[in-house]
């Protein structure tokens, strides 16, 4: 094996064995297989194009390219050309799943699922460009110390997210990769001085030589250093969180004073805590309230759709309103409320961010440190406070609007619709055009809203199933109001996408229905009752629940139509009175599907999202040509250059070792020179004597002694190869022509760089040389001409 392909196979370990670092953070860890592979395709592409050869920024192009095609292969194969040329919907599609990836991370626990198609591409892809830039560096440029780099933010990201106690085994894998890979380069380059470092025979005896001690050196050094990063801080006491400490502290989502919270899954903390197959309770409750089918427990609210997801915006937070909070956004004073007071016990496993509260809250008592977001009327634990073991009261308020009051409320703020009515442009049209003929026969936002709940719980024939899958496609809604198939998260989400497309400010709350009650008085809150439900905006009643999921919570009474024969559900019913009642959550009994795993779901569905982007786009073929259009043009304008690469790559790569070889090889490097000066503006004279040729580049070209000596060099042996009856050898032409390229070029200016680069005069050779074929062909055919005439004459 060469040494620069074994310094190809030793980068490609070196990657592979950094990115073991990020095995502890997917279940199962089967990606690093297709990343291994993929990888391994990457370096075999980059070692053909070096082998060829082709010129370096050339080699990593092709790489990269070849690179793109791979990942459009594995992720986005549907919307590419052939599957393998990716156009402007292939792209389109690589953005969406690294948005989605985006989500997923903030979403999932460690370990997160395989399943999820964002965090994949963003692990194999990730895997891939570092490996492009180690490769670069280390084989390509041949400079193995600065692929550190990239090996080392690999490391770091892994290192930063993982929570395992085995960080030190991944740091001695990846720093065991670097090491090797640095060996290899030090045994590729001291084999390059000879015999003696590239390592000699073993001597008689058994002894081993002298010629490998370099090498054994380099080893004894590279454990040594491995020792001290591994040994030394665990002797530095005043250093926190050395490499072998797996202590972690918490770290809140507030400030002390003041500071914003980011868009954070409200469930993560309950995916975090538990992973069981069984129902277990969370919450215990006790409350004053005489309607149990109301008490809904609510964590927070979803209000910034950025046609992927729906997630909650980035908010500023306070210190919790001592005594009784405001009064909710939009409620006047003449909607009829009564406040209630409610006592919560969370279970010790229950570890939640935010505090699960009634909603609107008017006052709460809690111990810890918690912060106040203003906007949601919701509790953020700071400086890692959660809800584990929490015991706290809450006063709210039972807000009981009537359908009139519903009915005529008057149009909200401008600015409200404007930050409660946002959807995207890729939204399908199918889903606007389905809210307005569900709501066709409404007078007002009310009875719009009301005639939404009941398409989706009554009227619309959707069926309640928990191990439909969430969607990751651009179609998701579409593909929901299709099938007619989901469970909360596709009905809250559905029903408040349709409310704003009707300019109605809508938004999604995530939390608990109603549990069970129990002989003591209180109410069991449990996994399966998580729930997630849509909020629609009234102005002079603020936000009001709204329940599209059928057999799940109840229906507000001010939803239900007076008529008689109504068919929505009896508010008074309790949402789970039975243990075989369908459940928010998928179900966390052994039914639990393989999709309803990937996303947590068993223990709580609404921490899935429900992606909604795309929609109408170009179709796949006029894509296809657009974006193969536009390869050819950058071909077309690239050509020139890429062609001059190539040439030059060509006539400085032959090696005039012999007699035969040595004139050809003379010649190649002394058109090359010419080539170099004509493209930077030294026109040739072909009258010219070689001698004579060189004094001209070195006047015009303005060289300094040394690339002037390099130019004669040159010209002396084509002048040995014209003229000679035995040329001799002339070690080291190659040299000398890049000497003086170099030289010819620290002279020019900067356009004349540009132009001699992307639009060299010399590609006019290959003009030239199509011309001379053209004239071959002719006068061959015209040869052939009178032959073919004899012998038609002949067969008359």
């Amino acid at each position: 094996m060469s040494g620069r392909a074994r310094l190809a196979l030793c980068a490609w370990a070196a990657t592979l064995a950094a990115a073991c670092a990020l095995l502890p953070l997917v279940d199962p860890a089967t990606w690093i297989l297709q990343a291994a592979v993929l990888l391994a395709v990457q370096s075999g592409v980059g070692a053909v194009a070096r082998r060829v050869p082709l010129a370096r920024p050339l080699t990593i192009a092709v790489q990269a390219l070849v690179t793109l095609m791979l990942l459009t292969l594995v992720f986005a194969r549907r919307q590419a050309l052939a599957g393998l040329v990716p156009g402007p919907q292939a792209f389109q599609h690589f953005a969406d799943l690294l948005r989605q990836g985006g989500d997923d991370i903030a979403r999932y626990a460690i370990p997160a699922p395989l399943e999820s198609d964002g965090i994949r591409l963003m692990l194999v892809g990730g895997v891939l460009v570092v490996g492009l830039l180690v490769d670069t560096l280390a084989v390509t440029f041949r400079s193995a110390a600065p692929a550190g780099l990239p090996l080392l933010a690999l490391y770091s990201v892994a290192a930063g997210l993982s929570e395992g106690g085995a960080e030190w085994l991944w740091f001695l894998v990846a720093a065991a990769g670097y090491l090797t890979l640095l060996l290899a380069e030090g045994r590729d380059r001291l084999s390059q001085w000879g015999r003696v470092f590239g390592g000699a025979p073993r001597a008689l005896g058994g002894e081993q030589g002298g010629a490998v001690a370099p090498v054994r050196t380099g080893r004894r050094i590279g454990a040594f250093a491995l020792g001290i990063a591994l040994v030394v801080p665990l002797a530095l006491p005043a250093m926190d969180g050395g490499l072998l400490d797996n202590a972690r502290t918490g770290g809140g989502s507030g400030t002390g004073g003041g500071g914003t919270i980011s868009a954070v899954n409200p469930l993560v903390s309950l995916r975090d805590s538990l992973n069981v197959n069984e129902d277990r309770q969370v919450l215990s409750v006790q409350t004053d309230s005489e309607d149990l089918s109301d008490l809904y427990l609510r964590i927070v609210s979803l209000d910034d759709f950025d046609g992927t997801t729906w997630k909650p915006s980035k908010r500023h937070i306070t210190a919790v309103p001592e005594g009784t909070f405001p009064t909710p956004a939009g409620l006047g004073p003449d909607i009829r409320r009564t406040e209630t007071r409610t006592l919560v016990s969370a279970a010790d496993w229950y570890a939640q961010d935010w505090l699960p509260m009634p909603y609107p809250p008017s006052g709460v008592r809690v111990a810890g440190n918690w912060r106040y977001e203003p906007v949601g009327m919701t509790l953020v634990g700071d400086h890692g406070q959660n809800t584990r073991g929490l015991k706290y009261e809450v006063r709210s308020l039972n807000v009981q609007p009537t359908a009139e009051q519903l009915a005529a409320a008057p149009r909200p703020s401008a600015a409200l619709r404007r930050e409660y009515t946002e959807l995207p442009d890729s939204l399908p049209e199918v889903v606007r055009r389905t809210a307005r003929e569900v709501t066709a026969g409404a007078a007002n936002p009310y009875e719009q809203a009301v005639e939404l709940q009941e398409y989706f719980a009554v009227n619309g024939g959707f069926e309640y199933d928990t191990q439909v899958k969430v969607g990751s496609g651009s179609d998701a809604i579409a593909r929901f109001l299709k099938d007619k198939e989901g469970f909360c998260v596709h009905f809250s989400f559905a029903m408040a996408v349709m409310a704003r497309s009707l300019d109605i400010p809508a938004r999604v709350a995530v939390g608990f229905a109603p549990g069970s009650p129990q002989a003591d008085g209180s109410v069991s809150v449990g996994l399966r009752d998580a729930h997630a439900w849509p909020e629609v905006y009234f102005e002079g009643v603020g936000w009001t629940r709204f329940e599209p999921t059928p057999t799940r919570g109840s229906a507000p009474a001010y939803t239900i139509p007076d008529a008689p024969g109504s068919s929505v559900p009896d508010p008074a019913l309790p949402s789970q009175d039975a243990e075989t009642e369908p459940s928010a959550a998928p179900s966390t009994s052994e039914t639990c599907s393989a999709q309803d795993k990937k996303l947590d779901a068993c223990d709580s569905e609404t921490a899935a999202a429900l992606p909604v982007t795309g929609g109408d786009g170009p179709k796949w073929y006029a894509a296809a040509a657009w974006a193969l259009a536009g390869l050819v043009v950058l071909l077309i304008l690239l050509a020139p250059m890429l062609w001059r690469l190539r040439t030059r790559a060509v006539r400085l790569g032959a090696h005039g070792r012999t007699e035969a070889d040595a004139g050809p090889h003379t010649l190649a490097v002394w058109q090359e020179l010419n080539d170099t000066a004509w493209d930077l503006g030294i026109l040739p004279e072909q009258s010219q004597t070689p001698r004579g040729a060189a004094l001209r580049i070195v006047r015009l070209g303005q060289l300094d002694p040394a690339a002037t000596a390099a130019v004669h060099r040159v010209a002396d042996a084509v002048e040995q190869v014209l003229y000679a009856p035995r040329p001799r050898l002339t070690a080291g032409l190659t040299e000398d022509v890049r000497r003086a390229s170099a030289g010819l070029r620290g002279t020019a200016g900067r356009g004349t760089l540009l132009r001699a680069r992307f639009a060299p005069r010399s590609a006019v050779r290959v003009t030239w040389a199509v011309s001379d074929r053209w004239t071959a062909l002719r006068r061959r055919a015209a040869a052939a001409r009178p032959a073919w005439r004899r012998a038609s004459g002949q067969q008359g």
